[in-house]
């Protein structure tokens, strides 16, 4: 409820700050069951967009720890579905706590294989994740405002979907497979954004 009610309000903020978004191939979004949305993180406002943008379907988000040393922030993140994760030292639940989450079968998870905003590398985590719960990766991007003045100058908003990727659970998640992984996941990142814009070069903002 917490989730919905935010969403809808933040979303009626961001249209009258920014205009009408662009969402793209909602259709790839399943309807029977969960699944994990992977995007690259680009900026702070693209989890609200990609939220947003996969409307009615709700989400859970991994957080870095850090975000739940304010008392006032963590009560506003735990219920928006966050739950923490030490990003130096995952540990078991990082896995344990999604898996359960998806199989559950209430709630959506996103991940940003990328870590931070100024980070090329992918990880494994989202294809363990999702091997282990049974649901596809949709992999997303978004192209947009990176900065709230970017975002005061109504600069447009764009968030495509692509196809899914499933991963068996009888694959074996060698160094080799989550390589191709990876390699599968960074390729539909790179081809959204060229169906968006095939001028599209994303400029790290300091």
């Amino acid at each position: 409820m917490f989730f919905r009610t935010l969403r809808d309000f933040v979303g009626l903020l961001l249209l009258l700050l920014n205009g009408k978004a662009h969402y793209q191939n909602r259709g790839k979004l399943p309807t029977e069951e969960s699944f994990i949305l992977v995007a690259p993180h680009r900026t702070w406002i693209d989890p609200v967009y990609l939220a947003l943008a996969a409307k009615p379907h709700e989400f859970s988000f991994m957080a870095k720890k850090e975000l739940f040393k304010n008392p006032l922030l963590a009560w506003v993140i735990r219920r928006c579905n966050a739950f923490p994760v030490d990003r130096n030292n995952p540990g078991p639940s990082a896995i344990k706590i999604p898996v359960k989450i998806l199989k559950e079968g209430n709630l959506n998870l996103v991940i940003f294989p990328t870590g931070t905003r100024h980070s090329s590398e992918l990880k494994g985590g989202a294809a363990t994740i999702a091997k282990l719960s049974g649901v596809p990766i949709i992999p997303a991007v978004y192209q947009g405002p990176l900065t709230l003045i970017d975002l005061l100058k109504r600069k447009r908003v764009t968030v495509r979907f692509g196809d899914p990727i499933y991963i068996d659970k009888s694959t074996k998640l060698t160094k080799d497979r989550l390589k191709e992984i990876e390699l599968e996941i960074q390729q539909s990142f790179d081809q959204l954004d060229h169906e968006i814009d095939p001028t599209y070069v994303y400029k790290i903002t300091p």
